[in-house]
């Protein structure tokens, strides 16, 4: 992909993940007046621009891979539809919360929830930064190296750890304590997801299998 057709599409990714994402928020909230949804955004989107003109300048085929989200597995396709509605249902019970104030988390609830996002975001970088075959979706490409080091040493989907925080911090962000029920799914859904990933890498990824016996835990150290 051109880089011209790279920046085309990602503002157009990035404009309607900002777009999508503000309807869902303040249009059940019924105000503009709701200011964990301005901090949500702003946390969302703006290490989103940075990081992509980041991989924009140094590692455009990541961000090539990253933007295409064409799921081929048929397990990985219901992932991805069940997780999408998860989002939406989470953003919009969040809006709803906040309207009719069904709960109501203290000011420090949602600075700690920010920590915890940009921490996540944070090893979300680390892992785009040490794997370059870092696709959206689950395929093994040609030529692909087998990476065990850095975080990859540590547990074998790191990219998944740190999305787990970021997305279980996300309702504690927008000051709903409901909602984390909804955003409570996402764990089993990823599990889902790393089940049917080993089976693909397994077969197709020379020295996986001997990776999976190296290093044991697939996503919280000394839990799973």
């Amino acid at each position: 992909m051109k880089t011209t057709q790279l920046i085309i599409s990602g503002l157009c990714k990035l404009l309607c993940g900002m777009a999508l994402i503000g309807v869902l928020l303040f249009w059940p909230a019924g105000t503009w007046h709701y200011w964990q949804a301005w901090l949500l955004l702003a946390l969302l989107f703006v290490p989103m621009t940075c990081m992509g003109i980041w991989l924009l300048i140094s590692m455009p085929e990541l961000l090539a891979k990253r933007l295409n989200n064409k799921e081929k597995e048929q397990t990985q396709k219901h992932v991805v539809a069940l997780s999408g509605l998860m989002f939406i249902g989470g953003f919009v019970l969040c809006g709803l919360d906040h309207r009719f104030a069904w709960s109501s988390l203290p000011l420090w609830a949602s600075v700690i929830a920010s920590v915890v996002f940009l921490i996540g975001y944070a090893l979300y970088a680390e892992v785009l930064r040490e794997n370059a075959y870092l696709s959206r979706t689950i395929e093994v490409q040609d030529n692909q190296q087998l990476i065990d080091t850095g975080l990859y040493g540590i547990v074998r989907h790191p990219m998944y750890t740190a999305t787990l925080l970021m997305f279980l911090s996300m309702p504690i962000v927008l000051g709903s304590a409901w909602a984390l029920l909804v955003f409570g799914v996402y764990p089993i859904l990823i599990i889902r997801r790393i089940h049917n990933e080993e089976q693909v890498l397994a077969a197709g990824l020379p020295g996986y299998t001997d990776y999976q016996q190296r290093v044991r835990w697939r996503l919280i150290p000394g839990i799973w």
